[in-house]
């Protein structure tokens, strides 16, 4: 079914939103972590073992542990406020980077490695879907609220661009523990400056005298977000499953510099996908939109394991990368109808813990073929978690239905246009 497009201005205004500025640029800093921090474990942990199996299983260790801790800090924040959060949150996240910097370094056993991973990725910083709140609390019913998402979603896609390409330099032209380190320190001053701009994060609900607070339910009660978890692990695993393969294919041409910018162009692909995705003004349901999109995704991502050349290779990337922005758009635009906005953090976080739960997955499992089978075995990662998710999302699309009332998009300032739901 083809879709009718029109034009939605709005970054410009958004953007100059009052006090935006105070919590976009730390928070920009502080993001970085969630894209910096597998490729970084992966380089240093296959320089130091000589293993891709070993160096994917700790940073799996690290996708899980943040994966199983996101939600939970998410609730925390929607409870206790950001910054009760973020500031131990930060410390503990470099200390533990540091940590397992050393034993990296000084050849600590595997184990050790793994004892170190789980606090690192438990303590990563959920700036993202903070940043979403604060967002909210600016914005409130504003039409440029759905420019604010599509916003984040490109913002996202820009951390993906750059971290894995400041990561992949620092580990090889300078040091095989300058990646770790770097994501450390922006962890540190990113999140402690983000932390303090108390005048934007969202107000936790006061409890009047000689009454209790009520325990929220859980986003994850909702089954429309259970289905968009599935879709968020597939999405995570292209992102891990790439990140080893590419590695590991660029080792085996002598050429591991190409590393970065072949995963530079897959990243690229999805940044600028989601400037143009977040620019348009749908009238397709996003239920709709969001299978024939994951479908694009399953597809492009199928053909990466048969890729026998750098030119080839990074045009499927491409393709690839710019197949993820409008799903992640589209999931995180449904979240905002799905759920109440007193859970809506949490709610972010799942997403966000399924994206690295999924990496953690691809990774360990794409070095494992890395090492057993032959260079670029990686890649049938990214298509076997495509397509298992794209079957569960088209089995279980109704899950992701609004109210049955019609809503709005915005299309520039003050003005709206009703979209059909399915």
């Amino acid at each position: 079914m083809a879709s009718t497009v029109t034009s939605r201005p709005g970054y410009g205004q958004l953007l100059r939103t009052r006090g935006a500025w105070t919590f976009l640029l730390p928070g920009f800093a502080a993001r970085q972590p969630f894209a910096m921090l597998t490729i970084s474990i992966v380089l240093l942990v296959q320089h130091t073992t000589g293993s891709y199996g070993a160096a994917g299983a700790v940073a799996a260790a690290t996708g899980v542990s943040m994966a199983l801790f996101a939600p939970y800090s998410g609730r925390l924040a929607d409870r206790h406020g950001q910054r009760a959060v973020l500031l131990p949150g930060v410390l503990v996240h470099t200390l533990a980077g540091l940590s397992l910097t050393l034993l990296a370094l000084t050849g600590a056993p595997l184990w050790a490695l793994f004892l170190a991973a789980v606090p690192t990725g438990a303590s990563v910083p959920q700036v993202g879907p903070m940043v979403r709140a604060r967002w909210g609390v600016k914005l409130q019913d504003s039409p440029l609220m759905t420019t604010a998402a599509a916003f984040e979603s490109v913002t996202d896609e820009l951390t993906f661009v750059l971290g894995p390409l400041l990561a992949t330099a620092l580990c090889t032209a300078v040091d095989p523990a300058a990646g770790l380190l770097t994501e450390a320190a922006l962890t540190l001053v990113g999140g402690l400056l983000f932390a303090a701009q108390k005048s934007t994060q969202p107000a936790v609900a006061a409890v009047e005298p000689g009454h209790t607070r009520v325990k929220p339910a859980s986003a994850l009660g909702i089954p429309g977000v259970r289905v968009l978890i599935v879709a968020f692990l597939g999405i995570g695993s292209v992102f891990g499953g790439m990140q080893v393969a590419l590695a590991a294919f660029s080792e085996s041409i002598g050429e591991p510099g190409l590393n970065g910018v072949l995963y530079g162009v897959f990243a690229a692909g999805n940044m600028l996908s989601g400037v143009v995705c977040g620019a348009v003004a749908w009238k397709v349901a996003p239920q709709r939109r969001l299978v024939v999109g994951y479908a694009a995704l399953a597809f492009t991502a199928s053909g990466l394991w048969a890729a026998e050349s750098v030119v080839v290779l990074a045009g499927l990337g491409l393709l690839v990368g710019m197949c993820i922005a409008p799903a992640l758009i589209t999931g995180y635009t449904l979240v905002e109808g799905l759920v109440p906005a007193s859970a809506r953090t949490e709610a972010f976080t799942w997403l966000t813990g399924a994206v690295a739960l999924g990496q953690a997955a691809a990774v360990t499992v794409a070095g494992q073929l890395e090492d057993r089978l032959w260079d670029g075995a990686g890649f049938l990662v990214p298509m076997a978690g495509t397509v298992l998710a794209l079957v569960t999302l088209v089995a279980l699309r109704s899950r992701l239905s609004r109210s049955p009332r019609s809503r709005t998009v915005a299309r520039g300032v003050g003005h709206r246009t009703p979209v059909a739901v399915d």
